[in-house]
C-alpha cells in the first residue's frame, strides 16, 4: 500500500536525518586535509555545473535569467569556496598565549537547510559548502516549485564529495516535499541547527521549532543618490542591478531616493540604460498586478522581465526596457509599491537633501527590510558616514550594486547567499552567514591568577594576603577611583 504523501515525506525526512547523523559521526573526526579536499572537489563540481543548473532553475521556476543564474552558481561555488578555503575548522584554530586560552573548533551536527525558489541552485551550492567545511552534515528542503533543480545541485555536490572521500549520507535532499516533511526535518531530535533562507513564513517556521536557527527574510532596500554622487555610474549600476536575474536577490534595489539637484539627470541617464518611467495610470495598473488586495505579493509576477510585467499589467513599453520605474509619494501600508518587489519594478522618491533622503530611506526600511541593506551613491564622506550611523541595517553599500555588493561579490563583505538582518530584523546575526557561523568553539582556559582567599580553597593555607588585608587593598583602590564616596 502506498504511503500518504505527507507520511511519505515525514518518513523520508527521518531516514535522511538518521543517515546524515551516522555520516556526521564519521565526518566529525575528519582531518583538515580531508575537509579541504572534499570541499575543493565540491566547489569545482558546482562551478563546472553552473550553466546547466542555471538553465534548469530558470526552466523549472520561470524566474529570472538563465545566464544570470549561472553567475550566481559560480559565485555560490568557487567564490564562496575561495572565501573560506583558508579557514581552520578542525582542532586548534587559535592560541592566545597572553590570555592562556586555546580555541578548538567543534561542529554543530546535522543542519537542516531551507532553500528558496528564487535562488534554488546557488543557495544549495553555497549552503552545502559552508556546512561541510565546518564538519557538519546537511540536508536540504527545496521549495516545491524548484524541487528538481535543487535536487540536481545537491546531487552534483554529494557525488563530488563522496568521490573525494566524504561518507555517504553526509549531504542529502528531500524529494517527497510537504510542509509536514519539512517540519519533521527541522524538529527531528538529531537536527542540530536550521539554516533558513526565504520568505517571512518560512523563516518564522524555522524560528518556531525551538532549534537554533539562522533565519533571514525579506529586504526592502532603498538606494539614496546624493547630489555629490557620480550620477552616470549610479544610473548604470541601479538599472543593471535591478535587472540582474529579474531582481530575485533580496538585496536588490527596491526604491530610488533621489536628491533633487540630480534627480532629473539621474532619471534621464537611467532611461538611456533601459529604465521606463510609468505614468500614473500605469503605476496604478502595476499596484494591482504585483499585489493582492490583502497586500501579499502576486507570485505570478516574481522574477519576470519588465516587458512581461507591463503586458501582464495591461500596457506596453518600448523595446529594450529592462526596468519599470514608478514615481511614488507615500511609504507604508497605503502604498503597495513601497514594499519589497522581487521583480523588475522600482520605486522612485524625490527628496531635498541627504537628511530627507535619510528619513525616506528609514521609512522604506521600516516598511519591510529592518536590519537588511541600504545603498548610497555619494562622494561626500560625511553624508556616507551619516547613512552608516543612522540606518537600522547591517549592510550599507557605498557606490556599488545592491545585488552583487551585499552578497560580497563586488565588496569586501563575506561571500554569502544568506544575509543576516540582526536582532532588529528577527535574526540572530547581522553577518553574511558563512562557515564560521556553523561551528562552535571550545576553549581551554589555563589559570592566570591564583585565588587569594582561604574561603575559596578550604583546607589550604593561603599564599596571598589575608581576607582583611585583601579587603583593605580593595577599599584603597576604590577610594582612588571613586574618591571618598567608597
Amino acid at each position: 500500500m502506498a504511503l500518504d504523501k505527507d507520511l511519505a515525506s515525514i518518513q523520508e525526512a527521518r531516514d535522511l536525518v538518521n543517515a546524515a547523523f551516522d555520516a556526521w559521526k564519521v565526518w566529525a573526526k575528519a582531518s583538515q586535509e580531508d575537509v579541504d579536499r572534499v570541499c575543493a572537489a565540491m566547489a569545482e563540481a558546482g562551478f563546472q555545473a553552473a550553466e546547466r543548473l542555471g538553465r534548469m532553475a530558470h526552466e523549472e521556476t520561470g524566474y529570472g535569467v538563465a545566464a544570470h543564474k549561472k553567475i550566481k552558481n559560480e559565485f555560490g561555488s568557487r567564490v564562496v569556496w575561495e572565501s573560506i578555503r583558508d579557514l581552520r575548522t578542525v582542532g586548534v584554530v587559535r592560541n592566545d598565549p597572553a590570555r592562556r586560552v586555546v580555541e578548538i573548533a567543534w561542529p554543530m551536527g546535522v543542519i537542516a537547510a531551507l532553500v528558496p525558489s528564487t535562488n534554488p541552485t546557488s543557495t544549495a551550492l553555497y549552503k552545502i559548502l559552508i556546512a561541510v567545511k565546518a564538519r557538519n552534515a546537511i540536508l536540504l528542503a527545496p521549495h516545491p516549485s524548484a524541487a528538481r533543480c535543487t535536487l540536481e545541485a545537491v546531487q552534483v555536490m554529494a557525488q563530488a564529495a563522496e568521490r573525494a572521500g566524504a561518507p555517504r549520507g553526509l549531504i542529502g535532499c528531500m524529494t517527497q516535499i510537504s510542509l509536514q516533511g519539512t517540519q519533521e526535518l527541522m524538529t527531528n531530535k538529531r537536527t542540530a541547527l536550521i539554516l533558513a533562507t526565504g520568505g517571512t513564513p518560512m523563516v518564522r517556521a524555522a524560528h518556531s521549532t525551538g532549534k537554533p536557527a539562522y533565519g533571514v527574510g525579506p529586504g526592502n532596500v532603498p538606494v539614496y543618490v546624493d547630489r555629490s554622487a557620480d550620477v552616470e555610474k549610479a544610473a548604470r549600476y541601479i538599472t543593471a542591478s535591478k535587472a540582474f536575474d529579474c531582481s530575485t536577490i533580496c538585496a536588490t534595489e527596491q526604491a530610488v531616493v533621489a536628491d533633487q539637484p540630480i534627480a532629473q539627470k539621474l532619471a534621464q541617464l537611467m532611461q538611456a540604460e533601459g529604465a521606463y518611467f510609468t505614468d500614473e495610470a500605469q503605476t496604478d495598473l502595476l499596484r494591482k498586478a504585483l499585489f493582492h488586495p490583502d497586500g501579499s505579493m502576486n507570485t505570478a509576477t516574481v522574477g519576470k522581465p519588465a516587458p512581461y510585467l507591463a503586458a501582464y499589467a495591461g500596457f506596453r513599453v518600448p523595446e529594450g526596457t529592462r526596468v519599470l520605474v514608478t514615481r511614488l509619494k507615500n511609504v507604508g501600508r497605503s502604498e503597495p509599491l513601497s514594499h519589497e518587489k522581487l521583480t523588475t519594478v522600482l520605486g522612485w522618491y524625490d527628496v531635498n537633501g541627504w537628511e530627507q533622503g535619510c528619513e525616506t530611506s528609514i521609512a522604506l526600511i521600516e516598511t519591510g527590510g529592518r536590519g537588511h541593506t541600504q545603498i548610497i551613491h555619494a562622494t561626500d564622506e560625511q553624508v556616507i558616514l551619516a547613512f552608516g550611523l543612522e540606518k537600522p541595517v547591517f549592510r550599507i553599500l557605498v557606490n556599488t550594486m545592491g545585488t552583487l555588493g551585499a552578497i560580497g561579490f563586488t565588496t569586501g563583505l563575506m561571500p554569502a547567499l544568506t544575509l543576516g538582518s540582526g536582532g532588529i530584523g528577527g535574526s540572530i546575526t547581522g553577518d553574511n552567514v558563512t562557515a564560521y557561523h556553523l561551528m562552535n568553539i571550545k576553549r581551554l582556559a589555563y589559570e592566570m591568577v591564583t585565588p587569594p582567599m582561604e574561603a575559596l580553597l578550604p583546607g589550604e593555607k593561603p599564599s596571598g594576603p589575608s581576607p582583611d588585608e585583601l579587603e583593605q587593598a580593595v577599599r584603597q583602590v576604590l577610594n582612588e577611583i571613586l574618591g571618598s564616596k567608597a
